[in-house]
């Protein structure tokens, strides 16, 4: 057989199947007007003769975002025509519908190279596409590596991850979901410091009405078994500390009873059986006499005392609400002295913080101060009551006698009561007669104490010798004022 090795796609062949043959295979050939010699229409006239053209489907391309860094596969060259066989002819022309199969790449000596793969630093659409997975935690070293030193280079993508990250937070909680214990607490004093009344309080009585809701929210966080816990209530009496035991019931029956005192005076009911009159202490000793059940903590009872003892409270702030300016100036006999409303409101409000205190320490509940402006309020009665507790402590010969007659109004001797921290302030206290004068060019002792510390002198329940932080000047001074100042605690 005489062939013709590499004829051009568009030459004549002189071989034995050319142009007189027919077939529908790679081997027929077509007219100038791009028809077959075998009848099958062309697809009209076509150009000269060129180069290798390139296959009809197009080779796959990278990816956009990629860049350069993923070049294009190297376009493989035109395949040479196949030379047909002599008996494949006569088939092919049997089949004149048949497609033209499309042009295989001839076979190669060396492999074909590969697409190289990635190199070099990703870029910022593909690492912004990795942030939720980094997020997670599901990143390999390698992208972790990559997407954590973006994120120091662009602020954007930076936000996003803590979104991102905060948003897997939610997703796995690590702390317990229960509720801070302390989360009540918190929201009665916001709501109490910032919620304005229906009636307006008077300023006097606001301290009052936040401690003694304070006290409230307390009781109610409380199990029965709780009014049970034995509370010790300590105070300061003539020259040494004392003491006296009781439930948390009994606690509430004492401040009842004592608030009793106020609610005569403003004309309403007194919570003690035949409205006994006398001292707190007295009053005290009688209620608990009368109600063993109550001091002793049983559910019934208890539950009914603090109802009692609340509706007490709401209903003192009610009356002064409405009574108006005048209330403040009347007396409230305390058996043994007598101090005006807006005195006795704060002497309250002491009392309540300082036996919540006491209960708090029953039971293990933190409790903290008053506000600043309410515990400075309550210093500033217990310094202007030292005057007279100190001339009372030297009648019954525990102080140091005077230095000398002082008229009234006149200036004396007096010592500087530094407070410092909350409710802190500046007072000048009268030595030698409560009618005298206070006034800094008279000093002649100086003591600081830190105004919870010096509560809790007034309190009873720290020993005046511990108290002062710091004191200078008149020693004997400096020690009748700080045992008077023990002396205004009571039971």
């Amino acid at each position: 057989m005489n062939e013709r090795c590499g004829p051009g796609p568009w030459e004549p062949d002189d071989g034995p199947w050319g142009h007189d043959q027919g077939g529908t295979g790679p081997g027929a050939r077509e007219n100038r007007d791009g028809g077959r010699d075998d009848g099958t229409p062309g697809d009209g006239p076509r150009a000269s003769p060129g180069p290798a053209q390139p296959p009809r489907i197009p080779t796959p391309r990278a990816a956009p975002e990629d860049g350069d860094r993923w070049p294009y596969p190297t376009q493989p060259s035109a395949p040479a025509p196949d030379t047909m066989r002599p008996q494949q002819a006569p088939q092919q022309a049997q089949e004149p519908h048949a497609q033209k199969p499309p042009p295989q790449e001839p076979p190669s000596a060396e492999p074909r190279a590969e697409a190289p793969a990635p190199s070099g630093p990703r870029s910022h659409k593909v690492l912004t596409s990795l942030l939720g997975a980094w997020a997670l935690s599901a990143c390999s070293a390698e992208e972790t590596l990559e997407v954590e030193a973006h994120l120091t280079e662009c602020a954007a993508c930076a936000e996003e991850a803590v979104r991102l990250r905060d948003a897997v937070g939610l997703l796995h909680p690590e702390e317990n979901l229960d509720l801070d214990p302390m989360l009540r607490s918190r929201v009665l004093e916001g709501c109490l410091g910032r919620r304005p009344a229906r009636i307006p309080v008077p300023d006097w009585a606001a301290p009052y009405d936040a401690e003694a809701a304070r006290l409230d929210a307390l009781l109610r966080d409380m199990g029965e078994a709780e009014w049970r816990a034995p509370v010790s209530l300590r105070w300061f009496e003539g020259r040494g500390a004392a003491r006296r035991d009781t439930t948390v019931a009994g606690v509430i029956g004492h401040l009842m009873t004592v608030d009793g005192l106020v609610a005569a005076s403003l004309g309403l009911a007194d919570p003690l059986p035949g409205g006994e009159e006398g001292s707190p202490t007295a009053r005290t000793e009688a209620y608990w006499a009368a109600e063993p059940a109550v001091v002793a903590g049983e559910p019934g009872p208890a539950a009914e005392l603090r109802t009692a003892w609340r509706d007490q409270g709401h209903s003192l702030l009610r009356t002064v609400s409405f009574a108006g300016r005048g209330a403040a100036g009347l007396d409230v006999s305390y058996g043994r002295f007598t101090l005006p409303l807006r005195d006795s409101f704060l002497d309250r409000a002491f009392e309540c913080w300082v036996h919540a205190g006491d209960i708090a320490d029953a039971v293990d509940y933190p409790y903290d101060p008053p506000s600043s402006a309410h515990l400075n309020r309550m210093i500033d009665l217990a310094a202007r009551l030292l005057p007279g507790a100190l001339a009372q402590r030297r009648r019954a010969g525990l102080a140091s006698p005077a230095r000398g007659p002082v008229l009234v109004g006149a200036p004396g001797r007096t010592l500087h009561l530094e407070i410092e921290g909350s409710g802190g302030g500046d007072w000048y206290i009268a030595l030698d007669s409560p009618a005298a004068l206070g006034t800094p060019a008279e000093s002649v002792a100086h003591v600081a104490l830190d105004g919870v510390e010096f509560c809790r002198l007034a309190a009873g329940h720290i020993a005046p010798e511990e108290a002062a932080a710091g004191q200078d000047g008149d020693r004997e001074a400096i020690r009748d004022v700080l045992f008077a100042a023990a002396s205004l605690s009571r039971l």
